[in-house]
């Protein structure tokens, strides 16, 4: 409630969506299976609905076998599996120009940046070029484009790193400051769509505005695709990345979805293996699981939460939240985060606050959240959040958070 009486927008969120979201939270086996623990670690890898653990077992109980290497019935509907993941994935992320566009499976986000890394960007580039890294991100969306530089500079072409500037105040990225930087051998730019520990949407869509029509973006979605709505046909990115766990699939499956209209085509180099079928089978299922469940719907839960979660905490001396320092509170006009808050106590470690939490039943990450060498440095304690938490949890852990002092 605010001060007149009325209701925040967190709170309005959390009243009209409670009936649809103990539904969602229900679905989960072992959320309900575990009601003295909160699951707060979604930004590591989210927890599996029926609907995913169901067509795994139907896969390999009824179907499988290895994909485009056999003629028989298993083995057509393992190729067809496949085939219809990577279609499924198109129309996941609307893509506009489905025809054109391409899917490579990987075994997640790390993967797919460096295969990028390895097999398309190097074909790309010449002798001078630049390239602008997101140097205060997770490591997965840094170290990939440093090492296709040193690749590059083994065959004798030099390309200049320039470091994506930041907004000091909100941890986003500073478009002004990018344009000013981006010039005509800026050719490729890695950004963040959800930064993993600040939990800002990084307003991708003012980056084409900022490095002009020629430039290629490459958008690391692994904290939005499951999350929040990921539209190709908004975003003018050339490519989307991103990890299955952390969309309600199995481990060891992500993709890279590829534009094909700037620069060569992508076609990952290497003979192509046996491909993780039972993951396509899991992603499939849920992608199927967030569209009925609605992303949008998704994303407006779980910023809620995290909007519960800073509006009070911000009035705890004891305690430091990490980003954007104008958007705590519940009714604040600036975009809240994305389900993600991280925090430090001023006084105890985040180790140790970590293993107590563990204690009182709430699932954190205590670390430094493997961050680019210009971003945070100091351990902290993240929490993420996704459709099977509660109001009740957020408010269980404050309560704890507040004894600590």
């Amino acid at each position: 409630m605010t001060a007149s009486g009325t209701r925040t927008p967190d709170r309005v969120a959390l009243d009209e969506l409670g009936e649809w979201q103990r539904a969602l939270r229900a679905q989960f086996p072992i959320i309900t299976g575990h009601p003295g623990l909160a699951y707060l670690d979604s930004a590591a890898t989210a927890q599996k609905p029926r609907a995913v653990l169901d067509a795994v077992h139907d896969y390999l109980t009824t179907s499988n076998a290895n994909a485009g290497r056999g003629t028989y019935p298993w083995a057509n509907r393992t190729t067809d599996l496949v085939a219809r993941g990577r279609d499924r994935i198109k129309r996941f992320l609307d893509d506009p120009a489905p025809e054109r566009s391409a899917v490579h499976f990987t075994s997640g986000t790390t993967e797919g940046l460096r295969t990028l890394a390895r097999d398309w960007l190097p074909r790309f580039l010449a002798d001078g070029d630049e390239i602008v890294v997101p140097v205060a991100d997770h490591r997965a969306n840094i170290e990939p484009w440093l090492e296709a530089r040193r690749l590059l500079a083994a065959q004798g072409v030099h390309v200049g790193v320039r470091p994506m500037p930041y907004q000091r105040d909100s941890g986003d990225y500073d478009h002004t400051a990018l344009a000013e930087l981006a010039g005509p051998r800026t050719r490729f730019v890695a950004v963040t769509h959800v930064h993993h520990v600040y939990g800002g949407d990084m307003n991708v869509h003012r980056i084409r505005r900022a490095v002009g029509d020629d430039a290629v973006i490459c958008l690391d979605a692994a904290q939005s695709v499951g999350h929040l709505p990921v539209s190709v046909a908004g975003l003018d990115v050339d490519f989307v990345v991103f990890s299955g766990h952390k969309a309600m699939a199995l481990p060891g499956t992500g993709a890279v979805w590829a534009r094909q209209v700037r620069g060569p085509e992508f076609v990952p180099g290497g003979w192509s293996g046996t491909p993780n079928t039972v993951g396509v089978a899991s992603l499939t299922a849920a992608l199927d699981w967030l569209d009925a469940a609605g992303t949008d719907r998704i994303e407006r839960w779980t910023a809620a939460l995290a909007a519960r979660l800073t509006d009070r905490l911000r009035h705890l001396d004891g305690y430091e939240i990490l980003g954007c320092r104008t958007s705590l509170a519940a009714d604040s006009p600036v975009q809240q985060r994305r389900g993600i808050v991280t925090f430090r106590h001023r006084e105890i470690s985040s180790g140790d606050l970590g293993f107590l939490l563990y204690s009182h039943g709430f699932m954190v990450r205590s670390d430094s959240h493997c961050q680019g060498s210009a971003g945070e440095q100091t351990d902290s304690v993240r929490v993420s959040l996704h459709v099977y938490n509660t109001a009740d949890e957020i408010d269980r852990l404050l309560t704890v958070l507040a004894s600590v002092g």
